[in-house]
């Protein structure tokens, strides 16, 4: 069983209300209609109802348009409400009341005014939107987790090789969000990722904290910044198996890690590794999805108080399906994490 099989199963049935903003667009539809059909999520549409009935109805669909709840912007039940609670959270930034009754008729920031209304439980965005507007909500009005300051994204990555990793699974972060992170931030990363290895991926996460030195062979103000974020993610968390300063071979390959770091606790079987900034990461995902012909999911974003994700514009309704599912797991485990 893959990791997207698995990730469908694991949402299956579990009744997730999962919104999507961009109700109205072709792709989003289809994704909703397949997540309806295997269960994924309770899906929420945010649109013109007239024009999704009638693209609905153009489309051929069936379950999206018996099942699905359909929330018109302009027009909802709640929509005092929303503008109140969006006013009382934003008012000390100098919002007006006329002016959150605007914001709310914004598929975006209804969709996410919904997760902090307690009426949905993550958000599946970007196929017709940019990144900066789906996320910009998402930062004024759920803000990060309780002891998080910052938002990351994570790539799943999926080896046909299995000796990589947690048998071929492995997470790289940060590959979306932060350009140059500072010690605190990476720290940060760091457990949120591990977070992620947990809930989502269900694996024990051992992170290897990347640079282009391993323990001392370089010096430089750049790898002073990973020794210290190690530091700080073991005096934070110290149920976490985490190792660094470290450069990839140390960290991913056990007979490398045998004659640069013998004393490492990850023996050079890495599953998480942590880039030392965004420039990094970028690059190596891809080269690592293209070389390695590794298979690449995300980015997942992290650190969010809810699961919002962002999908880019060139998706197809495949990859739309497959977020909704994963939301729906990173939905359930923020529930659970809670109770």
């Amino acid at each position: 069983m893959n990791f997207i099989q698995k990730v469908w199963l694991k949402a299956y049935d579990k009744h997730m209300r999962i919104v999507l903003p961009e109700g109205t667009e072709t792709r989003t539809l289809q994704a909703a209609d397949e997540a309806i059909e295997n269960n994924l999520a309770d899906i929420i549409l945010i649109g013109n109802p007239t024009e999704i009935h009638e693209k609905i109805k153009t489309l051929g669909l069936k379950n999206v348009g018996e099942k699905a709840k359909i929330v018109d912007p302009e027009n909802h039940e709640k929509i005092n409400e929303y503008a109140q609670l969006i006013y009382e959270i934003r008012k000390h930034k100098g919002i007006t009341l006329e002016k959150a009754h605007q914001l709310i008729r914004n598929p975006l920031y209804l969709g996410v005014t919904m997760i902090k209304a307690g009426d949905a439980d993550g958000e599946v965005a970007g196929a017709d939107n940019k990144t900066d507007d789906v996320l910009r909500p998402g930062f004024q009005l759920v803000k990060t987790m309780p002891g998080v300051s910052i938002v990351s994204g994570v790539f799943v990555m999926i080896f046909k090789d299995a000796e990589f990793g947690e048998n071929g699974l492995m997470l790289f972060a940060d590959c979306a969000v932060n350009p140059d992170p500072d010690e605190r931030m990476l720290a940060e990363i760091a457990i949120t990722t591990a977070e992620t290895a947990r809930g989502l991926l269900e694996f024990e996460p051992r992170i290897g904290m990347l640079s282009f030195s391993t323990k001392g062979s370089a010096q430089h103000s750049v790898v002073d910044k990973v020794v210290n974020a190690v530091k700080r993610v073991k005096e934070m968390r110290p149920d976490i198996i985490i190792d660094g300063e470290l450069q990839v071979d140390a960290a991913i390959a056990p007979e490398v890690a045998a004659k640069k770091c013998p004393d490492s606790p990850l023996h050079g079987k890495a599953n998480v590794i942590i880039f030392p900034s965004l420039e990094a990461g970028n690059i190596g995902y891809k080269l690592v999805q293209r070389f390695a012909h590794a298979d690449a999911f995300g980015p997942i974003l992290q650190g969010l108080a809810a699961p919002i994700n962002d999908l880019s514009r060139g998706c197809y309704a495949k990859d739309i399906t497959n977020l909704i599912a994963i939301t729906s797991c990173q939905a359930l485990h923020s529930k659970s994490s809670i109770k």
